[in-house]
């Protein structure tokens, strides 16, 4: 019987594949903490898990009719952004994949009332939602991506989550859950961007944005995830990334409103260009996830 071992909210900035010289002139001399927080994540908690499988929600692939799950064999090549062609230029990536497991995943989706689908496409994009989480976490264990639908609500994420569970659970597989994006996530105008790079949350696009994050992520330090699926509806004023499909997947699969895994950050709640950007953790409880 196949597990979750562990899940985390992280963050896939382009600024951390900068050259460390970069990032330094950018943030007024001083590291950007997410760098240095992946380092600690992968030594102090993925190395520990030793898991057999990586399933990143990434918030950069985005779907339309269905979710589609990654079920590849093997995906390796070069990424270039489309987005930023300066900052993520032919970076290299070699991922196993498990197609079985990613059938299982897209079966049990597709159970909801949705469609879920395993895709095994050579041609299919990989995005940077994956390609910078792994290019800093990944040692060789299985990776999987699945996306973001663009039609879906919060209800959709949460049953697809829940349905993402029931699949690892069916599976023999040890598995971390990654949600790759941001938490608010307005960016400023193309005019001002150069004024708002330093990392200070200073500079997220609103103080009200700020607020309703940190308001969050002390919800996370407590464990308490009910409010934070509550107050969807609020939240989504301040555009979180994705809307913030990556976290209601990854919680569903692990108890949803009764999940009670408290987080512990890996990084600096960060400004990037107004979007906001920060690593947590959630450990298992000793008792199982609603425990």
């Amino acid at each position: 019987m196949g597990e979750v071992v562990g899940a985390g909210l992280v963050s896939h900035v382009p600024t951390i594949m900068l050259p460390e010289s970069v990032r330094l002139e950018l943030n007024e001399g001083r590291e950007i903490s997410l760098v240095p927080g992946f380092h600690r994540l992968r030594a102090e908690v993925i190395d520990q898990l030793k898991p057999d499988t990586v399933i990143v929600f990434d918030t950069h692939w985005a779907t339309l009719l269905e979710f589609g799950i990654t079920a590849h064999e093997r995906r390796t090549g070069r990424f270039t952004s489309e987005e930023l062609p300066r900052g993520m230029v032919q970076v290299p990536y070699d991922l196993k994949g498990n197609p079985g497991l990613a059938r299982l995943i897209a079966e049990e989706i597709t159970t909801t009332g949705v469609r879920g689908t395993a895709i095994d496409d050579p041609c299919l994009p990989i995005h940077y939602g994956t390609v910078n989480v792994a290019h800093y976490l990944n040692q060789g264990e299985e990776w999987l991506s699945i996306g973001m639908v663009m039609t879906a609500g919060t209800d959709d994420y949460l049953q697809a989550g829940a349905a993402i569970g029931r699949a690892i659970a069916r599976s023999d597989r040890r598995v971390v859950l990654l949600a790759s994006g941001s938490m608010s996530h307005t960016f400023y105008p193309l005019r001002e961007l150069h004024r708002h790079e330093s990392s200070d949350p200073a500079h997220i696009f609103t103080p009200a944005a700020r607020e309703a994050d940190l308001q969050r992520l002390e919800w996370f330090y407590q464990g308490n995830h009910r409010d934070v699926i509550d107050t969807m509806d609020e939240y989504q004023q301040y555009k979180p990334e994705g809307r913030f499909g990556h976290y209601l997947m990854m919680v569903a699969a692990i108890g949803g409103r009764d999940c009670r895994a408290l987080g512990r950050r890996f990084s600096d709640y960060e400004n990037a260009v107004g979007t906001s950007q920060v690593h947590v953790w959630f450990d298992r409880p000793a008792g199982g996830w609603t425990q």
